[in-house]
């Protein structure tokens, strides 16, 4: 993200110490909001989801214990310790498996140890990936991919399954990241997001080619306002030139959506689906939405979790295990867990204001 020096960075480091303090009570009153019941639907009626993307959506594929995401304090919201979920408790994944009533798909990692819950999907995606290869070593949206395709021509997943199936589709930045990091000019921006639309449109085309007859992708979130950036401000100001590369990404994207659907046999009906992710990031950051109703985040674009310098980032610790971060006291008043994840309740109050776009499904 930018950091005050005019040019603009998809991710950063967050560089001061978090706060926060004298809310645990509101906590404890949110939380029962957020409970996730169980509930399938009726047999006659069976649903899967299958997950394709980053950190955004990830649920445990990424290298345990190496990824952040399986060190505390990730996971102390919910269930209480590490499940590889880049936040304190559940992501949009967990959302929306309860919007559609089942549990949340078994990350692909553990599938030879969880077949009993592959009646209810998958979920592919890696924290750190993007349609493109990425600075980490785990499969881009393309393999995970073709990681469905594998299993159906296995049979561990049949046409009717497929058939009686959702699709998410995240992709939150990564590509941009990279981007940046390996001296992308200005000038180039734009061509490249237009790649990155163009890779991602083929990945859904892809999907709905497999058979699976409803896919939701999420349009990108204002990156210039997560705290990788906004740190460059106290996490006061969100960087425009930033956010205007974003709209363009939503813009490129929302085309592609409205171009797939008329591909499809019934175009009246919506097989791909967009979920604003920028609008619905914006109202929590803003307390605005018809949706969220008494939502309040006190300086919502601060971290609750953060490196206690520029060397370290939420869950680093020194060579004799001491912490190098802090921890608000309270997650449930704070939207971000770190520099570019939201908390449990941030990601809540999105899931809250996309009730709209939801109720395409």
């Amino acid at each position: 993200m930018a950091e005050g020096d005019g040019r603009v960075k998809f991710y950063g480091v967050v560089l001061v110490s978090a706060g926060g303090g004298g809310h645990r009570h509101r906590h404890r009153e949110r939380r029962s909001s957020q409970s996730l019941g169980g509930g399938e639907l009726s047999d006659s009626n069976p649903r899967k989801m299958f997950v394709f993307g980053d950190s955004y959506v990830d649920t445990g594929n990424n290298r345990k214990p190496v990824a952040k995401s399986w060190q505390y304090p990730y996971g102390i919201t919910f269930p209480g310790k590490p499940t590889g979920r880049f936040s304190d408790g559940r992501v949009l994944t967990d959302y929306l498996a309860k919007y559609l009533k089942v549990k949340s798909p078994i990350p692909y990692k553990w599938r030879k140890v969880g077949l009993g819950q592959l009646k209810y999907g998958m979920n592919f995606a890696y924290g750190g990936t993007g349609v493109f290869e990425t600075f980490v070593m785990s499969p881009n949206m393309s393999t995970q991919i073709d990681f469905l395709h594998q299993l159906i021509g296995e049979s561990t997943f049949t046409g009717q399954d497929l058939q009686s199936s959702v699709a998410l589709v995240s992709l939150a930045g990564n590509d941009y990241n990279v981007y940046q990091a390996t001296n992308g000019s200005a000038q180039g921006w734009q061509p490249f997001i237009t790649k990155v639309v163009n890779q991602l449109e083929v990945n859904l085309r892809r999907i709905h080619g497999l058979g699976v007859p409803k896919i939701v992708v999420t349009a990108l979130e204002p990156l210039g306002c997560l705290p990788s950036t906004t740190v460059a401000s106290s996490f006061q100001q969100c960087n425009a030139t930033q956010n205007l590369l974003v709209n363009f990404h939503n813009v490129l994207l929302q085309q592609s959506v409205a171009k797939l659907n008329t591909e499809v046999k019934d175009p009246s009906a919506s097989t791909f689906i967009l979920l604003d992710l920028y609008s619905s990031f914006m109202a929590a950051l803003n307390n605005k939405g018809d949706h969220l109703g008494n939502v309040k985040f006190e300086n919502p674009m601060k971290p609750c979790c953060m490196g206690i310098s520029s060397e370290y980032a939420c869950g680093s610790v020194g060579a004799n295990g001491e912490k190098k971060y802090t921890i608000c006291d309270d997650p449930g008043a704070a939207f971000f867990w770190d520099e570019v994840h939201p908390t449990q309740y941030g990601w809540f109050a999105v899931y809250s204001a996309l009730q709209a776009n939801l109720k395409q499904l």
